[in-house]
């Protein structure tokens, strides 16, 4: 039977802002377990003022007071290894269950940062109120300024396994084959992630908590907040690191299956992902490249998924149904 294992959010489970081949896991799991982290998220001073009434979730509160050693942008916790996998492999990652774990976000944008840095060249924050039992955000501006109740529909920012032995040490910022800062809003509860394993045991981490994120990500944040994740892993065997099953993150949900694409080039981005929509199409339906890629500009949404990252990001959105 498959077991059940929870991972808090402490100073010893969490690494902040790296992905490396190197760091060893806080748990061991088999082929099909559950595992389930709790994700926090916020620096410092990105904390509300004491005059708002927000709780800092006490064990956000304990990693700050540990000084963990910051080396990105985002919190993740993990990773946790998956017995078998090897280079080449696939891990499934059944996103089962995504509890809010806070009564409030953050959202905000600086100098230098974002899409549109030469408009917005200052500092600014906004601190969200959170009704976990209705799911809402309530906004500071609105209909009349007298505010606005946005629904919320969480997902995690960061999934991802660990990067090639050979890159080292890599940021949590950019998205890449790994997974990582994908920051797609699809990858909710119900939804399925598909990570190409790079090293022994796949190193699964997850963090950057998302209540609420529109496609395009723009102005560095979407609704950034502590959440708790239901996170099935289940091994995929490739044929090895010469041969692997699969080359780049691929994700469905129960509606659509997705191809992204990620790329410092806004083009690019949309270019790999087309790519590697046109290569799934023709791998599951008896079909050419070429039919596939007049298939794609018929019948799939391409959508951009956020320009903040470096590394912009772009999902293709097949419908289940139309080919198989």
């Amino acid at each position: 039977m498959p077991a059940t294992h929870s991972i808090a959010a402490t100073p010893e489970t969490v690494r902040w802002g790296a992905f490396d081949a190197s760091f060893p896991p806080v748990a061991t799991v088999a082929s099909g377990d559950l595992v389930v982290l709790q994700c926090v998220s916020g620096a410092q001073e990105a904390m509300p003022p004491a005059s708002m009434g927000l709780v800092i979730p006490p064990a956000l509160a304990a990693i700050h007071a540990a000084g963990v050693p910051r080396l990105g942008p985002h919190i993740l916790t993990g990773p946790v290894a998956v017995e078998g996998a090897e280079p080449g492999d696939v891990l499934r990652v059944d996103i089962e269950k995504i509890e809010l774990g806070a009564d409030w976000g953050f959202c905000g944008f600086r100098p230098l940062m974002g899409t549109l840095p030469e408009d917005f060249p200052y500092k600014r924050m906004l601190h969200i109120p959170v009704d976990r039992e209705a799911r809402t955000g309530r906004l500071p501006f609105g209909p009349e300024n007298g505010g606005l109740t946005l629904p919320l529909s969480p997902f995690f920012g960061v999934m991802g396994v660990a990067p090639p032995e050979e890159w080292g040490m890599i940021s949590t910022k950019e998205p890449r084959a790994h997974g990582g800062n994908m920051d797609n809003k699809e990858l909710g509860e119900g939804a399925t992630l598909y990570l190409p394993v790079h090293t022994a045991g796949a190193l699964f981490s997850a963090g950057d908590g998302h209540g609420v994120q529109g496609d395009g990500e723009v102005c560095i944040n979407a609704l950034e907040m502590c959440l708790t994740g239901h996170f099935r892993l289940t091994l995929q065997k490739g044929g090895g690191a010469k041969e692997p099953a699969l080359r780049f993150p691929r994700a469905e949900t129960p509606t659509h299956y997705i191809t992204m694409g990620m790329n410092e080039d806004l083009d690019l981005a949309m270019k790999q992902a087309l790519r590697e929509m046109i290569a799934f199409i023709t791998q599951r339906a008896n079909i050419s490249a070429a039919d596939a890629y007049q298939f794609c500009s018929l019948a799939v949404d391409f959508r951009v998924t956020q320009t903040v990252n470096g590394e912009k990001g772009v999902h293709g959105m097949l419908r289940k149904g139309l080919l198989f």
